[in-house]
C-alpha cells in the first residue's frame, strides 16, 4: 500500500513519525454509471468553465474559496494552504485521552492505518499503543489532511495504531423535529420481551457479514448478458405489514429465532414471566433440564394410565363378584322355594281330606 499522508504524532515531548494508509477500500462496493435510457450511452460528468463554456482538463482545475454572503470566489493554491500557520499541518498533537465510549459514533469518519515512518519511531510507537491498550483509552487530537483541519481519534487495533477522522461537533445536526412531541409509551413487560428477543439473537456468522447484494446484482447482469432469467436461491419470506399486537410479535420473533438455531422454544418466550431479560437464551444445561422434565412428565402420564387401568380392573372384579353373589342368592331362593312347595301341598291335601 502507498501512504496517503505523512505526519508526526506529538505525545507530550515524544514525537512519532508515521505514515497514514487508507484502512477501507471503496472500490469493491457496488457502483453504477449513468446512462441514456434511450440508447444506453454513457452520461459523463464533464468539467466545463462557467465563463467560457468550454470543457477543461483536470490539470486546469484548482481550489477556490467562496466567503459567506458573497458570490466572489477567491483562488487558493497549494502554497497558500502550506503557508497556513497551523501546528496541525504536519503534526497530530494529542490533546486528551478519553474512553472510547465517550465518542459519538455520528462523528466517526474515514479510517487510516498508521505505520512507522522511521526506524527510530518503532519504540515510542509501541509504547503509545500498549499504554492506550492497557489504560483502555483513545487519544483525541487535530490534524490537517487534504487541505482541511479535522478532529482525529487514535486507538490501538491489535499491533497497529488506527486514526479515525472525526466530524466537528457543529457538523452534527440537532435532533429537533425528528420525533413528534408526544412520545409513545411502552410497558415494562414489552421492554422485558424486547430484551429477551435481543438475547435470543446468536453471534454474527460469516454469512451475515457477506455482501449478498453484490452477488445478486452480478447474477442479474450475467443473466441479461446470457438472455436468460436470473437464478436466485430460495429464501424465507420476510413478514410485512403493520404490527398490531407488539407483545405477540416479540414472542413470535423469539420463537422464530430459536427455531432457526434448532433450539427448544421453552416457556416464557415473551419474557413476561420468570427469567426476565436473560431468560431468552437457551443453554445446553437448560436443554438437558427440559429433557429431564419432559421425561418425568411422560413417566407420570404412564403411571396415571396404569392406575386407571388397575382401578378399572378392580371395578370389573367387584362387578363380577357382585354378579356371582346375586346369582348365588337367586339360586338359593329358588331351592328354598322348591323345598317349601311340597310342604304346602301336603298341608293343603290333608285339609281337603279332613273335609
Amino acid at each position: 500500500m502507498r501512504p496517503t499522508a505523512k505526519f508526526s504524532i506529538s505525545f507530550g515531548l515524544v514525537t512519532i513519525p508515521v505514515a497514514a494508509y487508507n484502512a477501507t477500500d471503496s472500490s469493491t462496493s457496488v457502483s453504477f454509471v449513468r446512462i441514456h435510457t434511450a440508447d444506453g450511452g454513457r452520461v459523463r460528468n464533464q468539467p466545463v468553465c462557467s465563463l467560457e463554456g468550454t470543457e477543461i482538463t483536470p490539470d486546469e482545475i484548482g481550489r477556490g474559496y467562496k466567503p459567506d454572503g458573497g458570490d466572489t470566489v477567491v483562488p487558493l493554491s497549494d502554497d497558500d494552504l502550506d503557508a497556513l500557520p497551523l501546528p496541525t499541518a504536519k503534526t497530530l498533537t494529542i490533546l486528551a485521552f478519553v474512553a472510547g465510549g465517550d465518542i459519538d459514533p455520528l462523528q466517526m469518519g474515514k479510517g487510516y492505518y498508521l505505520g512507522i515512518d522511521s526506524p527510530a519511531a518503532a519504540k515510542p510507537y509501541a509504547l503509545l499503543r500498549e499504554a492506550m491498550e492497557r489504560h483502555q483509552r483513545v487519544g483525541l487530537g487535530k490534524i490537517a489532511l487534504h487541505g482541511r483541519e479535522t478532529l482525529a481519534m487514535i486507538r490501538p487495533v491489535e499491533d497497529v495504531l488506527v486514526m479515525q477522522v472525526l466530524l466537528w461537533p457543529h457538523q452534527i445536526r440537532s435532533l429537533d423535529g425528528v420525533l413528534p412531541e408526544r412520545q409513545a409509551e411502552v410497558a415494562p413487560a414489552e421492554v422485558a420481551a424486547a430484551e429477551t428477543l435481543m438475547d435470543s439473537f446468536g453471534e454474527l456468522s460469516e454469512d451475515d457479514v457477506h455482501d449478498h447484494y453484490r452477488e445478486a446484482l452480478e447474477e442479474i447482469v450475467a443473466a441479461k448478458l446470457a438472455h436468460r432469467e436470473p437464478e436466485f436461491p430460495a429464501g424465507e419470506e420476510q413478514p410485512a405489514g403493520q404490527v398490531v399486537d407488539l407483545m405477540a410479535a416479540l414472542q413470535d420473533s423469539v420463537r422464530a429465532a430459536r427455531k432457526s438455531r434448532g433450539e427448544d422454544e421453552g416457556e416464557g418466550a415473551g419474557g413476561s414471566s420468570g427469567g426476565g431479560a436473560g431468560s431468552g437464551r437457551t443453554t445446553k444445561k437448560d436443554t438437558t433440564q427440559k429433557g429431564t422434565t419432559k421425561k418425568t412428565a411422560a413417566e407420570k402420564t404412564a403411571e396415571k394410565k396404569a392406575e386407571k387401568k388397575e382401578a378399572a380392573t378392580k371395578t370389573a372384579t367387584k362387578r363380577s363378584a357382585a354378579t356371582k353373589s346375586s346369582a348365588t342368592k337367586a339360586a338359593a331362593k329358588k331351592t328354598a322355594a322348591k323345598k317349601a312347595a311340597p310342604a304346602k301341598e301336603s298341608v293343603s291335601g290333608s285339609g281337603r281330606r279332613a273335609g
